[in-house]
């Protein structure tokens, strides 16, 4: 396996190096106030960039060393196959949850995004 990979732009970039565009998604990631949370969508719009896809695909590669639990969907519902470290967060961090009713599928809260969902204006004075 090579040492180098030549990016679209034909710049030599170390194999193991992380796309420009993940730095920026996982920046955002780290952004995100303890106990808030921001949607895929959220996130490509703070960009300016791509679309939710692209920063689930992101967050799906790399997001393990970031606070990956506050880049949500926008319905709310847990991130599946990772919902109870992520609710073990949101109870740490108490972020505004939605209890789930008795009809839920596995009795799993949502997330109250209209009280959780971040906007990115608190902070982002240091955004460029």
């Amino acid at each position: 396996m090579s040492e180098v990979s030549l990016p679209d732009d034909g710049r030599a970039e170390p194999a193991d190096a992380l796309p420009e565009y993940a730095e920026r998604v996982l920046e955002v990631a780290e952004l995100i106030p303890p106990g808030r949370v921001m949607t895929y969508g959220d996130v490509a719009e703070w960009l300016a960039e791509a679309g939710p896809r692209q920063v689930g695909r992101v967050m799906s590669l790399y997001g393990g060393a970031v606070p990956w639990w506050r880049v949500v969907r926008a319905d709310g519902v847990l991130l599946p196959g990772h919902e109870l470290r992520a609710l073990s967060h949101y109870r740490t961090e108490g972020t505004p949850l939605k209890e789930a009713g008795r009809a839920a599928e596995g009795h799993l809260p949502r997330l109250d995004m209209r009280r959780a969902r971040w906007d990115g204006v608190e902070r982002a004075q240091g955004h460029t």
